[in-house]
């Protein structure tokens, strides 16, 4: 598999995101359970429990995409269809994550201007890490490039992914 270079491109995941349900394998890597939930052909959850819900299955294509990203396949995963239930203000700071380059990262400051608000405005930095400690969503929303927010993933997972892509 390809580590270095450009992302690799993929074969966008519409057809197969057709199979709602949640899914999850484990990782070593993160010490706990990758599962994603899916409905309408988009992925609306994404954690990393102890154990995963009773009902998950564990073979999805875009979990193989997951577990290729953790061995070190560079993947920014922004084909992938996710659906954001959130308020509209943290709809724009997560849809600016989004565009958040693989190994780069940005400041919450940096976030603020991006997602259009108000960088002089505390309710807007306020707003920022709100979006972010409650992104349904992280990886695919790549919170973990925000150096000095929080993140929808538990710590110890956030810097694993951070260390994926050497930041």
């Amino acid at each position: 598999m390809e580590t270095t270079g450009r992302l690799k491109p993929h074969t966008p995941l519409r057809p197969s995101m057709e199979e709602a349900g949640i899914y999850a394998r484990e990782s070593e890597y993160l010490g706990r359970y990758v599962q994603i939930g899916v409905a309408g052909q988009r992925v609306i959850s994404v954690s990393f429990p102890s154990s995963p819900d009773p009902e998950a299955g564990g073979e999805h294509p875009l979990l193989e995409r997951v577990f290729a990203y953790l061995e070190g396949a560079r993947d920014d995963f922004t084909d992938v269809n996710v659906g954001l239930t959130v308020p509209t203000d943290q709809r724009a700071v997560l849809e600016a994550t989004r565009n958040v380059p693989y190994g780069e990262q940005v400041s919450v400051e940096r976030l603020v201007r991006m997602s259009g608000l108000d960088p002089d405005e505390d309710d807007d930095h306020d707003t920022v890490r709100a979006a972010l400690a409650e992104n349904p969503v992280p990886l695919f929303v790549p919170d973990h490039r925000v150096r000095d927010g929080p993140s929808g993933a538990p710590p110890q997972v956030e810097q694993r992914l951070r260390n994926v892509e050497g930041l």
